[in-house]
């Protein structure tokens, strides 16, 4: 069965584990490069940005996965995942760094602070136009938007204008937490990405 990765430094990783279970392939919490190394696909969930890119440091993995993601690593990031993927950020904090690969510009925080999160229905295109099954009821946490998407950046979901979602080759990101919801599409879309089907 097919074997996908949850970031567990921090974030969402237990949400995101039941999201992947229920979305057809084996969740499998990875920390250290040998393990990471042994799956088919990495999920780097939400939770802090600034936190994350310390811990990675800490555990020795911000260069060996910016190999692995430059190398083909399928990956998915929400929220603060999003940010780790992005090659540009805006509005990050003195030194910050990401582990790039999505040739996009994301700003942190984007939509406010905690106090300003909110659920709203957001529009996808999972492949072939907008999706049948209807909105995607989305959870934003101090969301970043993508202020800049490159050419071969496709825009997977927008919110009033704003991209919230993105998929490049072999990786996704969305600016909201779709493993807070029983909707399983975004993880479905990438569980299909990792077994190379969609």
């Amino acid at each position: 069965m097919t074997a996908i990765g949850i970031l567990a430094l921090q974030g969402d990783v237990r949400e995101h584990a039941r999201a992947i279970d229920e979305a057809g392939a084996r969740a499998v919490p990875v920390r250290r490069l040998a393990e990471i190394e042994a799956v088919d696909g990495l999920v780097i969930p939400g939770g802090e940005s600034t936190t994350l890119w310390r811990l990675a440091m800490a555990f020795e993995l911000l260069e060996p996965l910016r190999k692995l993601i430059a190398g083909g690593l399928p990956a998915f990031g929400s929220c603060a995942g999003m940010i780790l993927l992005a090659d540009d950020l805006t509005d990050g904090v003195a030194g910050q760094e990401t582990l790039g690969g999505l040739d996009m510009t994301v700003r942190r925080n984007a939509f406010g602070r905690q106090v300003d999160s909110f659920e709203r229905d957001v529009t996808l295109d999972l492949g072939g136009g907008a999706d049948p099954a209807g909105p995607f009821h989305a959870v934003f946490i101090r969301a970043p938007w993508v202020e800049r998407a490159g050419p071969d950046v496709s825009v997977v979901g927008t919110d009033s204008g704003r991209i919230v979602a993105v998929r490049q080759g072999s990786l996704l990101a969305t600016a909201f937490h779709p493993e807070l919801t029983p909707d399983r599409r975004v993880h479905e879309l990438f569980v299909s990405m990792v077994k190379g089907t969609k």
